[in-house]
């Protein structure tokens, strides 16, 4: 997954127009679990425990990713990143007419792209290839495009196209022209089978891919800060604001949504807000600043507290902190839980108990600038097999991260002109 040091997320491409058919009151779509029955990747014959190891192991994958991309420059980021540890899957269609794609939604990442023909050499897809000769709306992109420019690493061809090429950590690589696209979303906001159009969408065509993919997924959509992400590059046709609301990792009936424009705005009842911090070199990424944990009323130490501590991330599943504050906070929960203790199936995991429905556990509050967030045992423990269940943080010596168990069960809103993120307790299966 590419990362790079763009411009600041509302600085989209000016060609950028807005899209037919938008509702005023917005819109949404369906954000799908890869570990769940909707899910293509979803096998019915694996255990729970085998799920949740696959999670927790994408989630250290994408530790590593995040480390290797903040501490590097913007041109190294390319050979660096790690495909296939994003946690949701969403569908996209691009061209006219439109061909859907599903792909792997990726909020540490910023290019959409997606497998096409002619294909010099390219991985094994259940679907089928993107022709780009097949649309009427597809244009190749040229050297002196601004998207081309905010490319980590690119080359022109003779008739000066623009060329992407990225690498990836485990050797896999898509490599192909960039263009731009009529990109559309599936959405029920104005009822079934409705959908919203964008024209000139910068994305991808991978002419050369190959590596470690999988047949189910047919590409990327990145969904981070940087101006080549689906946000930005939607940014001025939504106000700047997008949503969603994550479903328990337990709950097989109901999707994920993510909302976009006046559906993603987050107010009313039980509503905090806290600002999304940006940094230069790494505006890809969502920052926040955490002040505090408390258990009751235990207060957790935390190192000398800076602005934009800590990356709020769905695609990763652990909550990752530093390991003094992550020591401290497993002896606290442990000191307050009363329940049989249990070893961890994946052998990833440090505090773990036999954990019953309706267990008493003590609510941990995650104090942000101006936002207190209060996890309960949903949020905090994740169940590795319907007897265990253990605490869903790990020790890092590089990026915090407050990943995707921690942020089940709230809608949790964006907005990128204000700059700041909001918090509201949902019941995200039926909302």
């Amino acid at each position: 997954m590419a990362s790079s040091a763009l411009l600041l997320p509302l600085a989209i491409f000016f060609f950028f127009l807005l899209p037919n058919s938008l509702d005023a009151a917005g819109f949404s779509i369906d954000l799908i679990h890869r570990d769940s029955p909707r899910s293509p990747f979803y096998n019915p014959f694996e255990t729970l425990s085998d799920r949740m190891s696959r999670a927790i192991r994408r989630s250290n994958s994408r530790i590593d990713y995040f480390h290797s991309t903040i501490s590097t420059t913007s041109t190294d980021i390319s050979s660096k990143v790690l495909p296939n540890s994003g946690s949701y899957l969403m569908t996209i269609s691009l061209g006219t007419p439109p061909v859907q794609i599903l792909a792997i939604a990726d909020t540490g990442s910023d290019l959409i792209w997606t497998q096409c023909s002619p294909c010099e050499s390219c991985y094994d897809q259940d679907a089928p290839l993107f022709d780009p000769t097949n649309s009427s709306t597809y244009v190749d992109l040229s050297c002196n495009s601004n998207p081309c420019s905010a490319l980590p690493k690119h080359s022109c061809n003779s008739d000066n196209t623009c060329q992407y090429s990225y690498g990836y950590g485990d050797k896999s690589f898509t490599i192909g022209a960039l263009a731009s696209e009529t990109l559309s979303l599936s959405t029920s906001a104005t009822g079934s089978g409705s959908r919203v159009e964008f024209p000139k969408v910068a994305f991808g065509c991978g002419h050369n891919n190959g590596g470690t993919f999988n047949s189910h997924g047919a590409g990327l959509v990145g969904l981070g800060g940087g101006s080549l992400s689906l946000i930005s590059q939607l940014s001025s046709s939504v106000d700047g604001k997008f949503a969603y609301c994550l479903v328990p990792l337990n709950e097989n009936k109901a999707s994920s949504r993510m909302d976009f424009g006046d559906s993603a705005v987050v107010s009313g009842n039980g509503a905090v807000s806290t600002p999304l911090i940006s940094k230069q070199g790494h505006e890809t990424f969502f920052y926040l600043t955490l002040e505090k944990i408390s258990v009751g009323d235990k207060i957790v130490s935390l190192p000398q507290i800076g602005r934009g501590n800590i990356i709020i991330d769905s695609g990763s599943t652990l909550t990752y902190l530093p390991t003094s504050v992550y020591q401290e906070l497993l002896s606290v929960l442990k000191a307050a839980i009363n329940l049989p203790s249990a070893q961890d199936p994946s052998g990833e995991l440090d505090l773990c108990y036999q954990f019953g429905t309706g267990a008493n556990v003590p609510e941990v509050k995650f104090g942000f600038d101006g936002a207190e967030v209060v996890l309960g045992a949903l949020n905090t423990f994740i169940q590795e097999d319907p007897d265990v269940a253990c605490a869903a943080f790990k020790a890092t010596e590089s990026q915090s991260i407050f990943g995707n168990i921690a942020q089940q069960n709230f809608k949790i809103g964006y907005d990128l002109q204000n700059m700041k993120v909001a918090f509201q307790p949902t019941d995200c299966a039926n909302q």
